[in-house]
This record gives C-alpha cells, sequence and structure tokens, in this order.
C-alpha cells in the first residue's frame, strides 16, 4: 500500500501526534510519502488561470505542486491533516488546495482520483474541527473520490499533548486505531466505488463541456475531456 500524506502544519503538535499513532497501525505494510505545508508548498496561488487556461506545468509554483501531485496520484490512500484556526483548516491548507482547482470536475480531473480513498484527520480545542475538516473534504470530493473518512477530535481541554488527560488521549488513540483497523482490512487492489453524487456531477459537467467543444474545440478542458473519451461513452471509474 502506498500513502500519502499532507500535513497541513509544519508543528509536531497534537494534530501531528495523532496522525502519527493512526500511520503507526499501517507502517508495516505501507510506504509513506510526507508532505509538510508550508515548506513543501511555501506559496499562495495568485489566481493567474495559467493552469485552467494553458497548462498546469506552467504554474509558477509547478516545482512544488508537480511533485505532490505525483505522489497523490500513486497513492493508495490520502491522508490530509489540519488543526482548526478559526475554525477552518490552515492557511498553508487552503493555499495548497487553491493550487488543485484545475483537477476539480468542471475542469481536468484526474482519472485516478475516483478510485481513491482518502482519510481527514482535524482537531480543535472545542469547536471547528468539522468545518475544517470540510474545508478539506471539498476539494478531495470534487477531485473525484468518494471515499473519504473523516476523524475529528475535540480537545476541550488544553492543545498540548502532555497536558491532555490520559482519558482523553485513550479515546482519541482507540478511534484512530479502529479506523486504521478497517483501513487495513480493504482490498487495495481494487479501486474505491464512486458514489452517485460524483456521477452526478460529473454527468452535469459532461454536458457543460459538450457545449462549450460546441462553440472552442480548442478549449484546453474540453480537448482534455474529449481525449479520455469522457465525451463519448467512457469513464472514469470502473
Amino acid at each position: 500500500m502506498k500513502i500519502t500524506v499532507i500535513n497541513g502544519t509544519e508543528k509536531h503538535g497534537v494534530t501531528y501526534r495523532l496522525k502519527e499513532i493512526f500511520l503507526d497501525e499501517l507502517r508495516d505494510q505501507a510506504e509513506i510519502t510526507e508532505f509538510y505545508l508550508p515548506k513543501d508548498c511555501p506559496n499562495f496561488c495568485v489566481g493567474c488561470t495559467t493552469c485552467f487556461l494553458k497548462d498546469e506545468h506552467m504554474c509558477k509554483d509547478a516545482e512544488y505542486i508537480q511533485k505532490i501531485e505525483k505522489a497523490l496520484l500513486e497513492a493508495d490512500l490520502l491522508i490530509l491533516t489540519s488543526p482548526a484556526y478559526v475554525f477552518h483548516a490552515t492557511g498553508a491548507m487552503k493555499a495548497m488546495l487553491d493550487h488543485f482547482g484545475y483537477r476539480w470536475i468542471p475542469h481536468r480531473p484526474a482519472k485516478e482520483m475516483f478510485g481513491k480513498r482518502a482519510m481527514i484527520i482535524t482537531q480543535c480545542l472545542g469547536a471547528g474541527g468539522k468545518s475544517s475538516a470540510k474545508d478539506i473534504k471539498d476539494s478531495l470530493s470534487w477531485w473525484g473520490i468518494s471515499n473519504i473518512r473523516v476523524c475529528s477530535f475535540k480537545l476541550m481541554s488544553d492543545i498540548q499533548w502532555n497536558k491532555i488527560a490520559e482519558k482523553k488521549k485513550r479515546k482519541m488513540t482507540d478511534k484512530l486505531v479502529k479506523t486504521a483497523g478497517k483501513i487495513k482490512r480493504m482490498d487495495f487492489t481494487r479501486p474505491a466505488r464512486t458514489k452517485l453524487i460524483t456521477k452526478c456531477k460529473f454527468y452535469a459537467v459532461r454536458m457543460m463541456q459538450t457545449g462549450l467543444g460546441k462553440d472552442d474545440p480548442e478549449y484546453t478542458d474540453f480537448k482534455y475531456w474529449k481525449s479520455n473519451g469522457w465525451i463519448d461513452k467512457a469513464r472514469p471509474w470502473k
């Protein structure tokens, strides 16, 4: 199994500890590649639309983005983590996800994403964990991923790991170990099932791309859909 991890912060705090607990259950059967933000994606997307209108390899940050994308496409399991910062994922995580706007279903989704599995880990002091997870889940689902698990924790005590009550630590650990156990039992030789909502998004965009292609056959996104056979009978899922 290949796992790619995107850490929403470089800080080795509670989120890092939770992620390590989860990974420890999978290390014996996994090849793990990790990225830490913002170090591995230090720049903001500036909305130049080069990736949409021309080519993603022409992005000013392509040296970072293409390395991350390669790892995402090659992985069987994606893990994205983030503490809650003012009810949302970290700015570094948002900045990284913004760079992948061209991979959303309305543009040029990677067919590999439709069969992938993903895991999101977030934590907060009292509130904001679920909304932080949603920030990440929105992008994953629009990349075409249907199988997305979320482990979101409320600390309700302290934001320093060594000050959290042992009972609370055990409760969080038990949930992560149980979730990891479910993942270990999955057959990663078979792609995850693509859910109906994802297929509906695909077919709605297919109609849009067909219309855009009639107006401009050289439109970048239409040419991509056409080359994949999606305007015809081919589909990105199995």
